[in-house]
């Protein structure tokens, strides 16, 4: 696997960029398979998600998802993120 640039959704449904998860979340991908694969920084699998080439490939699929800056916080406070 390697680093591709492109987009996934992550556990709330938010469009994330692969180059920029957040979280201190890394991203391998496989573009043949359109698999991306969310790892900590010590390389435990978190995620896993489709990769998409564009935001526009996202809304084709037929998923309503807003794109998060890598800034925004994975999970949400009430499940203790």
């Amino acid at each position: 696997m390697s680093i591709a640039a492109g987009f996934f959704i992550d556990w709330d449904g938010n469009a994330r960029n692969t180059l920029d998860p957040g979280g201190g979340y890394l991203c391998e991908t496989d573009p043949a398979a359109r698999y991306v694969a969310i790892m900590t920084g010590r390389g435990a699998l978190v995620h896993e998600g489709t990769l998409y080439a564009s935001m526009a490939d996202i809304a084709k699929a037929g998923i309503k998802a807003v794109l998060v800056p890598g800034s925004h916080p994975w999970g949400r406070k009430q499940d203790g993120f």
